[in-house]
């Protein structure tokens, strides 16, 4: 099978690397100048994976799209709109297109899936690869389970069959919507985790409990399936995500709670931007992704910020546990 990964940062760089192994014929594309492609194309590594020979490592984009039968991509959320209008200048209309990518349009609220709808992908040639796993486990073989979802079932079961090994178990998503606002919305819990590591840590119980229920939530405003925030792409992402030295999200609420700044990219502090739009829009009450958001966007300290908003939500009045 012939398959380019769009996308070449440490994500996009293991699933080459993780689908090569699996004996596809892997094309790996980075922009020219991306400081993520020059150093694989200088060295033929990251700090993550070594590209196996077999991989063709490329910044000629019409190249990497029109050898496809299967296109992955691997960028940032924010970005992907922009990206699809030169994707789609190429003849794509037969291709597969697979989102291995977490976040929520701002501005628009629109999942990433609806983003290449309104580009012009059919729904049927959509699917999205998410779950939890962070890449120097995988590499040190240490496996994990993970989801891929999409409305045409036929095409979930396919890529399941052909994406699975004894590194990866994948599970047949079976609710977009909410694999793909829950995949978005556990970076957005990853923050206040990394809050919590500084302020005060034995809330990270309370922020699994009611960061999940707050996004079942949403998305059952939203037309999914609120169990779905129980499943992998959420809940089940939360221990590498709430837990690990390796995530990025965490650690900027760690560093932003110590007044610090975190250079690597932490793609939910837009997120926490676009949930709250969405909150706003179907009437939901996002307590813990508010206040997110009131610490990434505020001004001021950011230390003091931080236990501000903590404070604000102990201020909150008593509801149900389980209220709607």
């Amino acid at each position: 099978m012939k398959i380019s990964v769009l996308g070449c940062g440490r994500w996009g760089s293991f699933i080459a690397w993780y689908l090569s192994r699996l004996g596809n014929d892997v094309t790996s594309w980075g922009p020219e100048g991306d400081p993520s492609y020059e150093v694989l194309k200088k060295t033929g590594r990251n700090e993550y994976v070594a590209l196996d020979e077999k991989i063709t490592l490329t910044c000629d984009l019409e190249q990497a799209v029109r050898t496809a039968e299967i296109i992955v991509i691997s960028i940032s959320a924010q970005g992907l709109r922009g990206f699809m209008q030169r994707i789609v200048r190429y003849p794509v209309s037969e291709k597969v297109f697979v989102l291995c990518m977490k976040g929520i349009e701002t501005g628009t609220g629109k999942r990433l899936s609806e983003i290449l709808t309104e580009s012009g992908i059919s729904q049927e040639k959509i699917a999205v690869w998410v779950g939890p796993g962070h890449i120097q486990s995988f590499v040190q073989g240490i496996p994990n389970c993970m989801v891929i979802d999409s409305e045409n079932e036929a095409l979930k079961i396919d890529l399941v069959n052909r994406f699975k090994s004894d590194l990866i178990r994948f599970y047949y998503g079976n609710d977009l919507i909410g694999t793909e606002i829950g995949a978005a919305a556990k970076n957005v819990m990853g923050i206040a985790a990394g809050i919590l590591d500084v302020v005060c840590v034995p809330l990270k119980g309370p922020l699994m409990s009611r960061g999940a229920r707050e996004v079942a939530r949403l998305i059952k405003a939203m037309g999914g399936n609120e169990l779905s925030a129980y499943g992998l792409a959420h809940l089940g992402d939360y221990e590498t995500t709430l837990f690990s030295r390796y995530s990025h999200n965490r650690m900027y609420g760690e560093m932003l709670a110590k007044g610090e700044r975190f250079e690597k990219l932490a793609e939910s502090v837009a997120t926490s931007e676009a949930m709250k739009f969405l909150g706003e829009k179907y009437g939901v009450d996002l307590p813990i992704t508010k206040a997110v958001y009131a610490v990434c966007y505020g001004e001021g300290d950011d230390a003091a910020r931080c236990k501000e908003e903590i404070g604000k939500l102990f201020r909150r009045s008593t509801k149900a546990e389980m209220y709607e």
